[in-house]
């Protein structure tokens, strides 16, 4: 497999990592049946949510597959007064990836990372590579602390 911006990242910051590949099923793009049928576990299966702030414009918040994104603390934590999901659309221009490929490392532009505080109590998290099909398995700690993820 050739490696995707975001493991090309984790390598370049020395980060310890692991891969897993999976069939996707381009209809059903959702982590939970990604767990299913993978034999992962869904709270630490982490999805990737771009999000628009109406003062601060776009960020991602990355979550765990157990987790459903609260806007309003979204908003809260990240400066705006209301935030909504960035269109399907709109994804690609934005980050470089695509609906179920979407990372947040590696993005087309530069943009601020929301990490779960859920994510703390793992010793590895799974998030998508930056390529349908691709997990990178690795410790949130180093994550955060390297990229200066901020905890919401």
């Amino acid at each position: 497999m050739a490696k995707t911006n975001a493991v090309r990242i984790l390598d370049q910051e020395q980060i310890p990592y692991r891969l897993i590949t999976y069939t996707y099923d381009p209809d059903n793009l959702d982590v939970a049946k990604i767990a299913t049928d993978n034999g992962l576990s869904l709270g630490q299966v982490f999805k990737t949510l771009v999000c628009k702030g109406e003062q601060t414009g776009p960020f991602m918040c990355v979550i765990g597959g157990d987790e459903h994104l609260d806007l309003k603390h979204a908003a809260q934590t990240s400066g705006n007064k209301k935030v909504a999901l960035v269109a399907v659309k709109e994804l690609l221009a934005l980050t470089g990836y695509l609906r179920g490929g979407c990372s947040p490392l590696g993005t087309k532009k530069a943009l601020p990372i929301y990490l779960s505080r859920k994510a703390l109590s793992y010793d590895e998290i799974l998030i998508n590579a930056g390529k349908r099909g691709v997990l990178f398995g690795a410790n949130p700690q180093s994550l955060q602390t390297t990229f200066g993820w901020t905890l919401f």
